[in-house]
C-alpha cells in the first residue's frame, strides 16, 4: 500500500517535471525570451525537486539543466 502511494506520488512529480521542461522547450523553439526565462526557472525548480525526492539522479539533473541553460542562452 505504501509502495503504491509512493509510486503514484513519483509519477505525479515526474509528470510535472516533464511538463515544465516541455513548456520551456516550446518557448525556446518560438524564440520567446521572456516566456522562456519564466518557464526555465520553473523547469529548473521542478528538476531540483525531483532530485530531492530521489526521482532523478543528481548528474542527470545537472545534464538537463545544463542543456536547458545552453538553449536559453542561444535565444539571445
Amino acid at each position: 500500500l505504501l509502495a503504491e502511494a509512493r509510486n503514484a506520488q513519483n509519477r505525479v512529480q515526474k509528470s510535472a517535471m516533464k511538463t515544465a521542461i516541455k513548456k520551456f522547450e516550446a518557448a525556446a523553439a518560438e524564440g520567446n525570451r521572456t516566456e522562456a526565462d519564466c518557464s526555465y526557472k520553473v523547469a529548473v525548480k521542478k528538476v531540483d525537486q525531483a532530485v530531492a525526492k530521489g526521482i532523478l539522479h543528481k548528474n542527470t539533473a545537472a545534464h538537463r539543466k545544463s542543456a536547458m541553460t545552453l538553449k536559453l542562452n542561444k535565444i539571445g
